[in-house]
């Protein structure tokens, strides 16, 4: 089993994050924020990961920092079960629809963190949490978990069914990516021998 523990404590946030890539899509959230919650349940059942999360954070002044520091803890608890990233497949992408709204994801887990995010909100809230923090999310988890992400949002006009298919989408391609591949499980998918290296960096574009 692919798993990892990871706890981030700062003096904005206290998170602990336990996961495991080769379960069966249960998950524990508690993050203080309603809708990263059902985002993050998500995640979880959509890419078969299961996943606790616990944090606590300095959401009476607002949701940025508990957002960004939950998703920095998942991708790195991401990076730490993957290892060496011997035999996963590598690649994955997904065409999620969701009612009015089609969004694709496309992802390399080649431990070069790169994100390209063409995702736009009519609103500026869902809820309580303001929509600029998904991208913050996105940034965050490619960082840590060491993912070039692509995420765009072909269309749609519900800003809830625009960032949970991103969501999905993002699950179902990591589901794909982190799949051992049968014809070669004893190999690092890269003809250097290694994965990583190289800049990574964030574009945005609408």
């Amino acid at each position: 089993m692919r798993q990892a523990s990871v706890q981030r404590v700062t003096k904005e946030t206290k998170i602990t994050v336990d996961l495991n890539l080769d379960g069966s899509g249960l998950y524990d959230v508690s993050t203080g924020v309603g809708f990263l919650d059902h985002m993050l349940e998500q995640l979880s059942r959509h890419s078969l990961m299961d996943l606790t999360v616990r944090a606590q954070g300095d959401t009476h002044i607002d949701f940025h920092h508990t957002t960004e520091d939950v998703a920095l803890a998942i991708g790195d608890g991401v990076s730490k079960a993957l290892g060496n990233r011997k035999g996963i497949q590598r690649y994955g992408s997904a065409l999620i629809p969701m009612d009015e709204t089609l969004t694709q994801v496309a992802l390399d887990l080649s431990n070069r963190p790169y994100l390209i995010w063409k995702v736009t909100f009519s609103r500026d809230k869902l809820g309580t949490m303001d929509t600029e923090l998904f991208k913050e999310w996105f940034q965050a988890f490619s960082q840590t978990a060491g993912a070039t992400l692509h995420v765009a949002n072909l269309y749609g006009e519900n800003n809830h069914h625009i960032i949970e298919s991103c969501f999905k989408a993002l699950a179902r391609s990591l589901r794909q990516a982190w799949e051992i591949d049968p014809r070669k499980a004893d190999a690092i998918p890269s003809t250097k021998g290694v994965l990583g290296g190289g800049l990574g960096g964030v574009i945005e574009e609408t």
